[in-house]
């Protein structure tokens, strides 16, 4: 099955970040002493793939980040972080 997630651009006005969710999603993350375990529904899915790709994004700079904040966006006791980390050379 081929599946196509719709990005939003990364503005290059200087804008920030757009992320958009599907309807209906629901996340719960769950971290334990050597596990965090993130169960999702697949509009959950599909939302967290489409805002790690906008992460990824050309132009997105180091430290840019999505803050998903416990029992508000995600079903949590704890907050999820998607950060982009800077390249490295290998």
């Amino acid at each position: 099955m081929d599946r196509t997630i719709d990005v939003p651009e990364y503005p290059t006005d200087g804008g920030g970040l757009r992320f958009a969710w599907d309807d209906g999603f629901e996340i719960e993350v769950v971290a334990g002493s050597t596990e965090v375990i993130i169960k999702a529904n697949a509009a959950g899915l599909t939302s967290l793939a489409r805002h790690l790709l906008t992460l990824a994004q050309d132009g997105v700079r180091p430290g840019a980040h999505l803050h998903l904040t416990a029992d508000q966006e995600i079903d949590s006791a704890v907050d999820l972080i998607l950060e982009r980390a800077p390249e490295t050379s290998e």
